[in-house]
């Protein structure tokens, strides 16, 4: 990968001055490249990855495995593109193995999970089954160890 796109993805808010000392090309070949990047649709969002455990009102993350009957002129990507419009659907992929396609969504509380699986999903044509997980803890996240590392496991040696 580009290593520009790994800088910004390790901290996109670092200035284009600071990623030009770090890459040694000029202010402006970087400002170009990201924003060829942008145009191009390389990148598609700057986001900031939220632990959630430290937050008053956090979210439950659950994972849907869903079975569906591929269509024939859209296969999986028609079905894919209808899912994903979903608001509570934070990620959609199309998956190898014994389900087609990987979902995580977000709500507030496992009903709110439960009633988009059972009242939205389930019901969709061509959805044939679904298997619902949920996240209990997240340890490294997006490529982020969520674990501030504060607290010292190791048990305490005296002499």
């Amino acid at each position: 990968m580009n290593e520009l796109l790994n800088l910004l993805k390790q901290n996109a808010l670092e200035s284009p001055e600071n990623l030009a000392k770090m890459l040694g090309v000029s202010v402006d070949e970087v400002k170009k490249q990201i924003a060829d990047f942008e145009k191009e649709g390389v990148i598609r969002a700057y986001q900031a990855v939220v632990n959630e455990e430290k937050l008053d009102a956090s979210l439950v993350t659950t994972v849907i495995e869903v079975k569906v009957t591929p269509e024939s002129e859209g296969g999986f990507d028609r079905i894919a593109d209808r899912i994903s419009k979903f608001p509570e659907v934070d990620s959609c992929f199309l998956m190898s193995g014994g389900f087609d396609l990987l979902l995580f969504i977000k709500g507030r509380s496992m009903q709110d999970s439960f009633r988009f699986v059972s009242d939205k999903l389930s019901t969709m044509p061509g959805v044939t089954s679904t298997a619902t997980h949920f996240m209990m803890k997240a340890y490294k996240q997006n490529g982020i160890v969520m674990n501030t590392g504060d607290d010292d496991e190791r048990l305490k040696v005296s002499p």
